[in-house]
This record gives C-alpha cells, structure tokens and sequence, in this order.
C-alpha cells in the first residue's frame, strides 16, 4: 500500500513538473522574440511522414531563427499547421514528443527529454515473527503467507536447530499461530496446517518434505485426474490422464510458484531471465501449458517464447524475447491505416509502414503482437469500387418571329437585292422605289413623284425555329466513401485597363492591359457509400453555368448559374433521373412610326417587331454499379 501511494505521489509530481516545464518554454519563448521576430511569424505547412529534425530546420530556416536538433531524434511526423506561430508550433512538438527546449543566448536546442531516476525506494523485508524461548525450549510464532525457507532459517537463528528443505518447497507460502509450545510439537504443528512432513533426521537436524497424499482421501470428486499436487494455501492443481491439461485455481498465490509447481507437475523446462513479481488470482479448466502461461503474464510486464522443449520467460523488452515480423495487408492500402490504430494498441509496439510490400513491420512481444494483428485482420476488408454511369442531356429550344418593313436616307445608293424564299429580307434601292412608283402613278388622281438616290426599303418576314441537344456519357469509378467529380466548362477572357499616373514633379499617366478568365461549366460531384446489402447512398452535387450577352465588346460576359444538391439511396445498378434545370427566356421588342405602328393591320406596315423564345432544360441519368 505504501509502495503504490509513493508510486502515485511520483507519477503526479512528474506531471506538474512537466507542466511546469511548457510553461517556462513558452515564458521563455515569448523573451526571445523581441530579438528574434522569427518566433512570431506565421507558418501554413502540411508534412506526411517526415522527421522531425527536417521539420524543425525548415522551420529554423524560412524564419530566421537559430535552433539546433539533436540527431538523435528519429521522430516521423504526420500533421498539418495553419495559422500559428513558430514558438506554438514548438511548444507543440514539445508536448507530443516530450522535448527539452535549452535556451543560450540566440540558440535553441531541441532534444529528448531527460528524466533522472528516481531515488530506489527502499522495501523493508518483512519481519518474521518468530520467538524462541532458550529456557523453557519453547516457540512462539505469528506467520502469514511468510516463505517457509524464511521462517526455518529464523527459527535457526534463534534455537540453532537446522533445516533441510525439499527443492521445491523453498518457496511455499505457510501460516500459522502458536504460542510457547515444545519446538518439535510447535513444528508438527506448523506443518500439519500447512500440508508438509516434517521429521527429525538427527538431533537437532529436521527434514522438511513434500506430504504424501492418501488415495483413499483423495476427493471423489476428482476420482478421473491422474495427479493431484499437494494442497498449499491458496493454490489448488489439478491434471487431466495424461498431465497435458491442468485445472489451477489460486487466490494470492505468486506467480512464480504457480509457474514452479506446475512446470514441475506437467515436465516442461524454462529458463527465467529475471525474477517474476506479482500474484495471481486465477480459476481455469483445462488449460494446456501454453495457454496457461499465456493468461498468467497477461497485463505483466513479463513474456514468454518456446525455443524447442524450453520456455524463455522475462521482461517483454529482454533480447530474445522481442519478436518482429512483417504483417501484409491482402485488400487495404497501408496508407493512412496507422492513423486509425487505437493508441493502446500501439504500446510496446515500434510499428514502421512498409509501403514497397503494402505491409507494416511489427517489432515488440509476441501477445501485443498478437492483438495488433487480430485488430489489422478485422479491418483489412474488400473496399467496394463503385463504377458510376453518367448521361447528361442538354436540349435548347428556340423561335424567333421578325418582320417589319424599315425606309430611310443612306450614305450612297444601294442596290437591289435579299431573299424571298423561305424567307423574306428583301432591300430595295432608289430605283426600284421610282420604278414601283411609276407603275402607282396614273391611277385616278395619283401622283406620288419620285425618290432620292440615296433613298432605300427593306423588307422582312422571318420566322426561325431550332433545337439542339447535347449529349455527354462519361464513367467515372471511385472507392467506396470518396467522391467521384465531373467538369465540362468554357473559359472566355475580357480586358482590363488600369491607368495610373507616375512622376511628381513631371507625371505621366501610364495604361496597362490584362486579359482575365471567366469560367462557365458543368460540374458533378458524387460520393457514393455502400451498405451491407449493397444499397448505395448517393451524395449529389450539381452545378451549371452559362455565359449572357457582355454589356460591352471589352466588358466580362454575364454567367447565369443553376445548382442542386440531392441525397438519395439506390440499389446496385439501378438508373435514376435528376432533371428541373431549366431556363426559359423571351425577347419581344420593336420600332415604328409613332401612333401609325400601334394600328391594327396598319402596324405592319409602318413598324418593325422581332419576338424570341428560348428553352433550355437539363437533364442528367446516374447509374451507380458496385464493383470488386
């Protein structure tokens, strides 16, 4: 209890003297930056995979500041920066790589964290109470769970009686109570409750031996194990015909004799390459010895390795228990796939990625392993690929009606000339004006004389109609869960005059002409993501623009812009329909003679009119096929 409070206490105060730490950085930080404005400059930076000393020289570099790495850091980093300071970005990589920062004078240097070690906390045996009486020739003792070779060699200090103990005795657990009792009655005793012989070899000489159990006190109800180890407090054993299965309940039981008593019972060798700390409390069936120790060091900082016939048992980090070995993905990518490995997973493990093989190389024990590699194989599943069908129709309809009939005075004469089939746009030139006139003249009273030379008429009846459709059937494929875009566009270009003016005392003005884009496009993004029983959720975007009449030859065309966004679920390979973009626009405009252009009939005679209709509806098929 003791031991883990003072655990604690440390484990706090190293936390408050790491906090601490930043916080006399970032003071420190804060100081230098009036002599080097460096530490206040803004970086944007995104590095995948790169060492930290990289990272920080660049850093030092693009900012002016004079930082120095120790080359022992051998940190990959994988983050992004927007926006924040060079002293932020430090104190960050402090922080999440526990880093020292050292200021002298102008320099800063960056290396591991350096913790002394701890003063060694001093454990205190535990006393054994044992009291013998010289006079009397009695003994008294207190014992709980105390270590029987301890006790004996109490007991000999005290009463200068020896002890030979069996082997694998040395260890047992034993308790008891007496109080001034003969030696050799108190020592019946002890052994009695504690399920050992004890017998008097010689004088003052006792052997101390394994009991021997009776058959016919065996429990019934363990009439099919061939073998039953000796009772000992809290730690029962129990094998099956051929001692290759054992049954084992311990409560507080170390876990080194549960390990000796059952290696010993079942024959297996191991060698221990530190001294095993910690109790068990356990209660299996049937366990093999594999399994057994499996489960004993689980949660210990102890591991095993069968090499052969023997059992290397010690520290997981000890040479030649440290297992590496190269796991390869069989449908993921390895990329990324670190980023999603729950952090206590990745304890004890060094994990490098291993693109060249898809795989990553594992190094560390063989039961953290073992889980990271249980958590790798659930995850590494098929990723649907899903192959998406586009048709995108765009049909325009349009009519157009424009008649009239136009006189004037030109600049010289014209001659007579146009279309009358299928269409009328007819100009006649003064000539022709005068010859129609004769042919009016001499009709009762009529006179209507004659035209100028420059004088001219023009006639028109048009009546257009059209439609067009345009149609486009791109593929697109993605991955499950990521988006699939489509862009159709047209750039156009407009110019840009900027005048200035340059000079004091004698100024000039000064032009420049750019040139700049505008886009008018189509634009579909798609995300699809598949269920279990391959019904595909659709994430759709849509996006048109087109380009207006420009206000000016120089001046930027106008953009009219239709979008959409739509979430829906369809089965595997089944078309749907998005349409509803459509555009429709009318021009009806015209000029005439005041007053005579608004009169029945008269009105075409004396006006020109020009009527325009213009439809335009989009329509886009998706077709969303799952493929592997």
């Amino acid at each position: 209890m003791k031991f883990s409070l003072a655990f604690t206490f440390l484990c706090l105060s190293l936390f408050v003297k790491g906090q601490e730490r930043y916080t006399i950085y970032e003071g420190k930080l804060q100081e230098m930056a009036n002599s080097q404005p460096g530490l206040d400059q803004k970086v944007d930076l995104s590095v995948n995979d790169m060492s930290i000393q990289d990272l920080i020289r660049g850093i030092a570099n693009t900012n002016a500041v004079n930082i120095s790495v120790d080359n022992s850091l051998n940190y990959r980093v994988i983050t992004n920066f927007s926006g924040v300071t060079v002293s932020e970005v430090l104190i960050f990589l402090a922080r999440k790589y526990d880093l020292d920062l050292t200021f002298t004078g102008s320099i800063i240097t960056v290396s591991a964290h350096y913790i002394p070690p701890p003063a060694p906390i001093e454990i205190v045996a535990k006393k054994i109470q044992v009291q013998y009486d010289t006079l009397t020739k009695t003994l008294n003792y207190e014992l709980n769970n105390d270590t029987l070779s301890q006790v004996a060699m109490a007991i000999t200090r005290q009463s200068n009686v020896n002890f030979v103990i069996a082997p694998e005795l040395s260890n047992k657990l034993v308790s008891g109570f007496v109080q001034q009792l003969p030696l050799k009655l108190a020592l019946e005793k002890l052994a009695i409750s504690n399920s050992f012989s004890i017998s008097e070899t010689d004088t003052n000489i006792f052997q101390i031996d394994k009991k021997e159990v009776d058959a016919s006190t065996k429990d019934p109800r363990r009439s099919n194990d061939k073998k039953l180890s000796p009772v000992s407090p809290g730690l029962d054993l129990n094998y099956n015909d051929d001692s290759t299965l054992v049954s084992v309940t311990a409560n507080g039981v170390t876990i080194a004799e549960v390990l000796s008593r059952v290696s010993a019972d079942m024959h297996k060798s191991f060698f221990l390459f530190s001294e095993l700390k910690g109790n068990a409390n356990l209660h299996v069936n049937d366990f093999s010895f594999d399994n057994l120790l499996r489960y004993l060091l689980n949660g210990t900082e102890y591991t095993f390795k069968r090499d052969s016939i023997i059992y290397l048992i010690g520290d997981r980090n000890l040479e030649g228990l440290r297992r590496t070995e190269l796991y390869l993905f069989r449908f993921r990518t390895v990329d990324k796939i670190l980023d999603i490995i729950p952090a206590e997973l990745k304890k004890g493990i060094d994990i490098k990625a291993f693109p060249d093989l898809n795989g990553f190389i594992l190094s560390g024990s063989q039961p953290r392993i073992e889980e990271l590699k249980s958590y790798l194989r659930d995850i590494d599943q098929v990723i649907p690929v899903i192959q998406i069908e586009v048709l995108i129709v765009d049909v325009q309809n349009t009519k157009t009606l424009s008649t009239g009939i136009k006189a004037g005075l030109g600049d010289k004469p014209i001659s007579t000339g146009g279309t009358v089939f299928p269409n009328v746009d007819v100009s006649l030139g003064s000539n022709s004006v005068n010859n129609l006139i004769d042919g009016l003249n001499g009709f009762g009273f009529l006179n209507l004389g004659k035209v100028t030379p420059n004088f001219y008429v023009t006639l028109r009846a048009l009546d257009q109609q059209g439609v067009l459709k345009l149609r486009s059937t791109p593929k697109l494929a993605t991955l499950n869960g990521h988006e699939a875009k489509l862009s159709i566009g047209r750039t156009e270009y407009y110019l840009e005059i900027q005048s200035s003016v340059v000079g004091v005392q004698n100024p000039f003005p000064v032009q420049s002409q750019n040139y700049k884009s505008v886009n008018a496009d189509l634009s579909l993004t798609i995300n699809p993501i598949v269920s279990g029983d391959e019904q595909i959720t659709l994430e759709i975007a849509v996006k048109q623009s087109n380009f207006t009449e420009r206000i000016s030859q120089t001046a930027p065309p106008g953009t009219i812009t239709r979008d959409f966004q739509s979430l829906i679920r369809v089965r595997n390979e089944e078309m749907i329909v998005l349409g509803g973009l459509d555009e429709n626009s009318t021009n009806d405009s015209g000029e005439g003679f005041p007053l005579l252009s608004r009169v029945p009939v008269l009105k075409w005679l004396f006006s020109s009119r020009t009527r325009a209709a213009k439809k335009s509806k989009l329509t886009i098929f998706i077709k969303p096929t799952v493929i592997y």
